[in-house]
């Protein structure tokens, strides 16, 4: 494992970023680190933490982290994806900030669209 890789929890600390649904499908993050917490054996998986990112056309860093485990057969998943991390804040066209569950599906549109199970992958390749 790379050291001094940032947590997830990390991107709690970042300043909050609002931002209106609209720009999100237009928004490319990179990715920033991938930890493997938990080296599984046997009947016990993996598990680990991997932190996406991007600058805003202000500036200002944007990201989200979410909790991964390996799976059967080589496959790599979200440990629960109502549970990501981030520093955006969400809000309509109107201003109005939407309501968690509406927040949860549009991080979950942007993490669909990552190649972060190959990040996850590499990671755990490094571990064996």
């Amino acid at each position: 494992m790379v050291k001094n890789m940032p947590p997830a929890w990390i991107v709690y600390a970042w300043p909050r970023v609002l931002c209106e649904t609209v720009h999100v499908p237009q928004w490319h993050f990179t990715h920033l680190s991938t930890q493997v917490l938990v080296h599984g054996h046997g009947e016990h998986p993996a598990m680990g933490q991997t932190v996406w990112q991007r600058d805003d056309e202000l500036g200002r860093t944007v990201g989200v982290a979410w909790d991964w485990m390996s799976m059967p057969q080589g496959l790599v998943a979200m440990v629960d994806p109502m549970c990501l991390i981030t520093n955006l804040q969400f809000v309509s066209g109107d201003g109005e900030v939407l309501a968690p569950l509406e927040s949860v599906r549009q991080l979950n549109e942007i993490v669909h669209g990552l190649p972060w199970q190959d990040e996850v992958q590499r990671a755990l390749a490094l571990h064996h």
